[in-house]
């Protein structure tokens, strides 16, 4: 019976880590994670909560260039060599914001892989009058593309184990590079300006000769070496990206304790009533213990009880009551009276 020849399949949208590596094992050993809709990927069923620490590895593990390992009873045990794959998303913005105040796709390194960007909208300026199509450079562009994909991959045709030759850097090159990790080594710094996002940071001199690389065989497939400007060009776009991994790891952050804080404002007017009654306390006043002790979840932190209610205070939801006053029999050193929304002028 004849073999079946490899799936031609090169991009698939919202794959399961199993399916993946099956196409891997099967088709192309380059693939593409592309989607226009990348919630659907981030929301699939391989990144539930059941999976989600097992892809973010797998695919870190991937991004590595290490070889796919799988020991199933179905399937055997098998190892893949020479397999790469590129993940290219476009997230809503309150979707991508959810996963970038995610502690485990950053503390795993995943998001760090990435290079991430929200340009701003231009809702309001799209007018049709004002676009200007260059077909010149568009067909230049396409053209080119095309040529890069009608080349034939270097890998070994039994395995279809990708052989990718070494591509060196000039010796002008490297001292740009090495200039630039180290800059941003000592940025890491505590205290310094890139010590709240060390998993990006890390990864910059790492994706700025990626980067680079990219560039060198866009101009030229047989390109010998990285140039100094190809390197340039590579670090100038990863400071960028890490500029946009700043804003966005902040604003992420901001968003999540905003949030944060709301559930405690809606469980404070919804259910402390309650809980005070149980407990024989005034509904009126609360304490951060009482958060800790009754309330969401997210507050079992004393620390964090205590930022959220004082969060609360700063917009107007409570109000602090002076240290040394009784509640529940006991004098509190913080407490705080609760403002209902028609006390709120």
């Amino acid at each position: 019976m004849p073999i079946a020849p490899p799936s031609a399949d090169r991009t698939v949208t919202e794959p399961t880590f199993e399916g993946l590596t099956k196409l891997f094992a099967e088709g192309q050993p380059s693939l593409g994670i592309f989607a226009d809709e990348g919630g659907q990927f981030i929301g699939g069923h391989a990144m539930n909560s059941e999976n989600r620490l097992k892809t973010l590895t797998a695919l870190n593990d991937l991004w590595q260039g290490n070889p796919i390992r799988r020991t199933r009873a179905g399937d055997g045990a098998y190892t893949l060599f020479g397999r790469r794959l590129a993940v290219h998303l476009m997230i809503q913005p309150e979707v991508a914001r959810g996963l970038l105040a995610d502690g485990t796709a950053t503390g795993t390194g995943f998001l760090p892989r990435f290079l991430i960007t929200e340009p701003p909208s231009t809702i309001g300026t799209r007018l049709s009058s004002l676009t200007r199509r260059d077909d010149g450079a568009l067909g230049r562009f396409s053209e080119r593309l095309r040529t890069i994909l009608e080349t034939p991959m270097s890998m070994d045709p039994e395995t279809r184990e990708l052989q990718p030759r070494a591509l060196c850097l000039s010796p002008d090159a490297r001292a740009l590079l090495v200039a630039f990790a180290d800059t941003i080594e000592q940025e890491q710094r505590t205290g310094a300006s890139l010590a709240h996002v060390t998993g990006f940071a890390s990864k910059a001199a790492e994706q700025a000769v990626r980067i680079a690389a990219v560039l060198a065989l866009w101009g030229d497939l047989m390109a010998p070496a990285i140039t100094a400007q190809a390197m340039a060009w590579g670090i100038a776009l990863a400071q960028f990206y890490l500029s946009e991994a700043v804003r966005l790891a902040d604003t992420a952050l901001v968003s999540a304790e905003t949030a944060q804080a709301e559930g405690l404002r809606l469980w404070i007017l919804d259910r402390w009533p309650e809980q005070a009654h149980r407990l024989d306390r005034d509904p009126a006043t609360i304490t951060p213990k009482d958060a800790m002790q009754y309330g969401p979840n997210a507050l079992r932190e004393a620390k964090t009880a205590r930022k959220l209610m004082a969060t609360l205070a700063d917009s107007g939801w409570l109000a602090a009551l002076p240290e040394g006053e009784i509640i529940g029999g006991v004098s509190r050193k913080v407490a705080y009276r609760i403002v209902r929304p028609r006390d709120v002028v």
